[in-house]
């Protein structure tokens, strides 16, 4: 049965503008319509909030907070926003409409994806998510759900509907809002929204399309919860096998349960993402996963929802069922080496001599084992601590070579960056591994740029080691127009070096611009200078209502709040334009008033005693083939 036919916004139009033509998709927080904006005439898609939600004033703060953040993302993989307005117990986005599926769908139909497709698919995510980022927000809700696919094979991002700007934190409801598959342990712990949640959110989505499936499950949102806090996401080769280390470790990084060993915005994810796609071959790229047993799949916990903060259960401690200590094994590491058997007593009497022969004939295989068993391969020792690696290096028959320190943004202090020979390649055993050991991230204060001109502001910034991020306007009635007046994160805060710091710069002092249509050219010129703004007078003259030398428009308009010192443009009027009277004496009064209101006047009758019941023109204020003022009222005598 066909749904939509229930739905009471199907065929009605909002604003006066949108007409809807069909639902969607329904979500938890609104529902999507595809819709005809009848004005510019192209099709578009409306997302209304439920009218249940539309009564909490800040769910509908969140979502006008959505139009307002996306608007200002122009990047080729969001989808763009184009207005926002409420009807009634309506409130809606109107949105650029993607025809296509989204990855949800691609996920239901095929289960998992090749490598390459897996990676096509995330890095427009990433380049979306990171024009996000370095803009100031945060997704906060990222699932396949809002991946769109066009037709066209374009990739974009949809549903900012919970975007919020970095470092926000939520935790003064109890409730953390977003989707239970994808939530980041500290947005389930503390409510925290920066960057880092969407990183998670999409090393999880990584992980399903390499998969097919998600990494946690359980009966109830409660057990997901419990295990995105104490589980860490398993590699996608425990379950598809043969599934290449470097795409274990991508979504090992993505999903780190400590939020300071993740790459720190989707800008960096994308350029490890990269860097993994560019050490596969195309045999690993294009590798063909089983299909799952079953293509279904239950969105019951796929929808964006209020969730009560879970609170923090005890880990179990592990059962030591033997004697000795407890091995902890993590991800990606080697189970431990067995234990060396114990060699068997040589036969003696006539069955030496059967062995010695088997002795002579297994030399060569001898022979061939040192020339080529001597070879191993570099275990993947990223992420992993110091004396993690020696361990590992030592259980391969390596030796540690030389060990370095480097800052990294994405990798905590005292952990493996990067290895030499790199992992996977080929080395003698008993040759040496160098380290590279993290030092942290490099940290740097962003600078108090208060008061400070916007060119000047930008270059202490790049001093510092940080980035200039989005600009922003406002009026302001003690800063100079062009000087900052904030920034965000505020000066002081500690962030990352090369982060984006948001401006927000002076427009200057706020004034409403006067209305001076109609006034003489230096009468106008005095009220506006007289009000702070600069006055330019138009080359051009237009004929209007208003006598020559007046000024007939102004731009901005009247009543519009500019800043102090900006200019307004004044046209003046040329005289009202003077066109050719027809004569209508003997025309019909309906024949006269078509023919003058088509030349442009109005038309007054003037019906005498004798002209009551008249139907005839016998007389007209201007005589036919005269001239008057377009627009002027010509009056007609009828008897």
């Amino acid at each position: 049965m066909d749904t939509t036919l229930q739905d009471p916004l199907v065929g009605q139009v909002l604003d006066g503008r949108y007409r809807v033509d069909a639902r969607i998709a329904v979500g938890g927080m609104a529902t999507v319509y595809r819709a005809v904006d009848t004005r510019l005439d192209r099709i578009l898609a409306l997302k209304v909030m439920h009218p249940s939600l539309a009564a909490d004033a800040s769910f509908v703060e969140r979502f006008i907070r959505e139009a307002k953040s996306v608007a200002r993302l122009a990047h080729p993989n969001v989808v763009q926003v184009f207005d926002q307005g409420a009807e009634g117990a309506y409130v809606y986005l109107a949105m650029e409409y993607i025809a296509g599926c989204t990855l949800r769908d691609v996920l239901r139909e095929r289960g998992a994806l090749q490598p390459r497709a897996a990676l096509d698919i995330l890095e427009p995510v990433l380049a979306a998510l990171g024009a996000a980022h370095r803009a100031g927000f945060v997704h906060r809700d990222m699932k396949p759900e809002n991946v769109l696919i066009g037709d066209d094979g374009r990739v974009k991002v949809a549903d900012f509907g919970l975007v919020r700007a970095v470092d926000s934190v939520t935790n003064t409801t109890g409730t953390v809002l977003g989707t239970v598959s994808y939530l980041a342990p500290e947005q389930i712990e503390d409510g925290v929204a920066d960057p880092r949640v969407d990183v998670y959110a999409c090393g999880i989505l990584l992980y399903e399309m390499l998969t097919g499936e998600k990494p946690h499950d359980g009966d109830s949102p409660a057990i997901v919860l419990y295990k995105h806090l104490h589980d860490d996401v398993p590699p996608p080769s425990s379950a598809i096998a043969g599934m290449a280390y470097e795409l274990d470790e991508l979504v090992a990084s993505a999903t780190a349960r400590n939020p300071e060993v993740r790459p720190y915005d989707a800008v960096a994810l994308l350029a490890l993402a990269r860097e993994a796609r560019g050490r596969l071959g195309d045999a690993q790229l294009d590798a063909v996963p089983p299909r799952a047993l079953s293509s279904e799949h239950d969105n019951a916990d796929d929808r964006t929802s209020v969730i009560p903060r879970a609170p923090v259960m005890p880990r179990p401690l592990p059962v030591d069922e033997g004697e000795g200590p407890v091995r902890h094994t993590s991800r990606l590491q080697s189970p431990p080496p067995l234990p060396p058997r114990r060699r068997a007593a040589l036969p003696r009497g006539p069955m030496a001599v059967v062995v010695a022969v088997l002795l002579v004939l297994g030399l060569g295989a001898g022979v061939w084992y040192i020339n080529s068993g001597q070879f191993t391969k570099v275990p993947p020792l990223l992420t992993k601590t110091e004396q993690e690696a020696r361990d590992r290096l030592a259980d391969a028959g390596l030796d540690v070579g030389r060990v370095e320190e480097a800052y990294s943004d994405t990798v905590e202090r005292g952990k493996v960056i990067a290895t030499d020979p790199k992992a996977g390649a080929r080395i003698r055993g008993n040759d040496s591994v160098s380290l590279t050991v993290s030092r942290g991230p490099r940290t740097v204060r962003v600078p108090d740029l208060d008061g400070y001109p916007l060119d000047k502001a930008r270059s202490l910034l790049e001093d510092e080691g940080l980035k200039p991020g989005m600009t922003t306007e406002e009026f302001s009635e003690s800063v100079a127009a062009g000087s900052v007046i904030s920034t965000e994160p505020g000066k002081g805060t500690k962030v990352r070096a090369d982060s984006a710091v948001a401006l927000t710069v002076s427009r200057g002092r706020p004034v409403d611009v006067p209305d001076v249509a109609g006034d003489e050219l230096e009468d106008a010129r005095a009220e506006l200078e007289g009000a702070g703004l600069k006055v330019k007078v138009a080359e051009e003259r237009v004929n209007s209502e208003h006598d020559a030398g007046e000024v007939a428009r102004q731009s901005p308009a009247p009543g519009r709040q500019v800043a102090e010192g900006d200019t307004v443009t004044l046209t003046l009027s040329k005289g009202p334009e003077m066109i050719e009277v027809p004569d209508v004496v003997g025309d019909s009064v309906d024949d006269a008033r078509e023919r003058l209101e088509g030349a442009g006047f109005r038309v007054k009758e003037e019906r005498g005693l004798l002209g009551l019941f008249g139907d005839t023109v016998k007389g007209q204020s201007v005589d036919g083939g005269d001239t008057a003022p377009k627009g002027s009222t010509i009056t007609i005598e009828i008897r």
